[in-house]
């Protein structure tokens, strides 16, 4: 459903309650005058069961919506999800239309932003399956077809080179382990 355009609506930001952006913006699409962007990635990371995609707010905890400040504040603050309308105290701050342009263009249509799994030579991973589970790794070389890839490792003491699956890494620091996948 398309927002009834109000001239007065500006962006605010909104806080929801933790890892319930979606829901928030699920219950806040469903109000009459309210524009409601929730910018997300999706991206490889590491779990018990090896690699796996996960979407994201790119902004955890946070969204954006645009309404007229007067006729919905009570109507948004007492949405599902939602915690509150981000304010310093009796001030609500709005975020001007540019800057939401701007995140709207980089992230794309879908609202979601696709981190590619490509590696670069010099690149720091973590094998997240397989015999080699857990060792972190530098990238030294990218096989035809972006299938396979060349690392270095420390292993058992030693610097070692190894060929393994791109669908195998992920980039190190997208290791947090998720129990069950």
């Amino acid at each position: 459903m398309e927002p009834v355009r109000n001239p007065d609506s500006e962006w605010y930001c909104v806080r929801s309650q933790p890892k319930h952006e979606h829901i928030a913006a699920a219950h806040l699409r469903n109000l009459s005058a309210i524009e409601v962007f929730l910018p997300r990635i999706r991206f490889k990371r590491a779990t018990q069961r090896g690699p796996s995609w996960a979407t994201e707010a790119l902004f955890p905890g946070y969204l954006f919506a645009k309404f007229d400040l007067k006729q919905s504040l009570r109507a948004i603050q007492s949405t599902s999800g939602v915690q509150c309308v981000v304010s310093f105290g009796d001030r609500w701050p709005t975020i001007p239309n540019l800057v939401i342009q701007e995140i709207m263009a980089t992230i794309g249509q879908e609202d979601v932003r696709v981190i590619t799994d490509e590696f670069k030579p010099g690149e720091r991973v973590l094998i997240a399956e397989g015999a080699l589970l857990g060792l972190r790794a530098v990238v030294t070389r990218v096989m035809p077809g972006n299938e396979r890839v060349a690392v270095l490792m420390e292993f058992l003491g030693q610097k070692s080179h190894a060929v393994v699956s791109s669908k195998s890494l992920v980039r190190d620091g997208e290791e947090r382990i998720v129990n069950g996948g």
